[in-house]
C-alpha cells in the first residue's frame, strides 16, 4: 500500500462523525468517517475513495485534495503531506491560503448563537454557520464571486447592509487598503490578481480608493442589517488566526437591546419564510 493511501485510510478512521456533524448510529463497524461519509464530505464517489485507498487512483486533482484535507479535519503540516504523498505539489506560499484548520471549524461546529464565519486574506467567504445565513442571506444562492465581501460592496449591491456615511468611506476604504495588502504577501495568486483587474476595470469608485494606496488593516464596524425580522444593528469584529491567513468575522448584538430580541427570533426562524418575506433568509 502507498503512502497516500495509508494516511487517507488512517485519518478517514480516526475521524468522529459527531466531529464533522454526522449522527453516530447503531451497528457502526468503525468508530471513524465510513467511506461513503467521506466521498459526500469531498464531493466524490465512493468508488473513487475506494480506489483511493487501495492505491489504484492515480493523480488526484489539487482540488480533490483539497476537499479531502477539509473533510479529513487535518493540520497544515498533515495536509502538505497529502499533497506530497499523491505526487502533487504543495499550493505555493506565494497564493492565498484557504485551508480551514481544525481549531477553527471546531469554532464554526459550536459557535452557533451568534453569526460567523471565515474569510481569506482576499475576503472570499469559506465557511459560514447558520445563523450567519440567515442574517447575510444564503450564500450558496450566490456565484463564487459574489461570496467575495469586496466584490459584493463595488459591484454587487448589498442592499441588506447600510452604515451612515462616515462609516460606509471607511469600510469602503479600508477593504481596498486589505486587499492590497493581500497582494503584497501573495504576488503569485493569479485568482488573487485577476479579481483586482476585474475591479479596477468595472468600479470606478474601487479604482479611485486603488490609486490612494492607502494601507491598514480592516478590524471592525457598526453596520445595520435588514433582515424579515427587521434591521438589526450588529458590531461585526474580525478574528486573525494564529499561523494562518484567515479571518474570522463575528457579528454580535448588546445584550438586552432590541437588536439582541431580534437576533434571538432570527436564531429560530433561521430559513423559514415570514409574512411577506419573498425569499429565504439563511440555510
Amino acid at each position: 500500500m502507498s503512502e497516500f493511501a495509508s494516511v487517507l485510510r488512517s485519518w478517514r478512521e480516526r475521524v468522529r462523525p459527531e466531529a464533522v456533524g454526522l449522527p453516530v448510529g447503531a451497528g457502526r463497524r468503525t468508530a471513524g468517517l465510513r467511506r461513503e461519509e467521506l466521498a459526500a464530505l469531498a464531493g466524490v464517489s465512493v468508488d473513487y475513495i475506494v480506489r483511493l485507498e487501495q492505491g489504484r487512483a492515480m493523480n488526484p486533482s489539487a482540488q480533490l485534495l483539497g476537499a479531502l484535507a477539509t473533510a479529513l479535519r487535518l493540520t497544515t503540516a498533515e495536509r502538505e503531506h497529502l499533497f506530497r504523498t499523491a505526487g502533487s505539489a504543495v499550493p505555493a506560499r506565494g497564493l492565498v491560503p484557504r485551508h480551514i484548520t481544525p481549531g477553527v471549524q471546531r469554532l464554526v461546529d459550536r459557535l452557533n448563537d451568534v453569526p460567523l464565519a471565515v474569510f481569506t486574506a482576499a475576503h472570499d467567504l469559506l465557511l459560514w454557520n447558520p445563523l450567519w445565513a440567515a442574517i447575510d442571506g444564503d450564500p450558496l444562492s450566490r456565484a463564487p464571486i459574489e461570496r467575495n465581501v469586496v466584490w459584493r460592496y463595488f459591484l454587487g449591491g448589498n442592499d441588506r447592509v447600510e452604515w451612515d456615511a462616515i462609516h460606509d468611506e471607511e469600510f469602503a476604504r479600508d477593504l481596498v487598503a486589505d486587499l492590497r495588502a493581500a497582494v503584497g504577501r501573495y504576488p503569485l495568486d493569479r485568482d488573487l490578481a485577476e479579481l483586482v483587474a476585474r475591479l479596477r476595470r468595472e468600479s470606478p469608485e474601487f479604482e479611485r480608493r486603488w490609486d490612494s494606496a492607502y494601507i491598514a488593516a480592516h478590524r471592525s464596524s457598526t453596520k445595520r442589517v435588514h433582515t424579515p425580522v427587521g434591521v438589526i444593528e450588529v458590531e461585526c469584529d474580525v478574528l486573525s488566526v494564529p499561523g494562518s491567513d484567515l479571518r474570522v468575522v463575528v457579528y454580535t448584538t448588546a445584550p438586552g437591546t432590541a437588536d439582541d430580541e431580534r437576533l434571538a427570533l432570527l436564531r429560530v426562524v433561521g430559513l423559514q419564510r415570514l409574512p411577506g418575506d419573498d425569499g429565504m433568509i439563511g440555510r
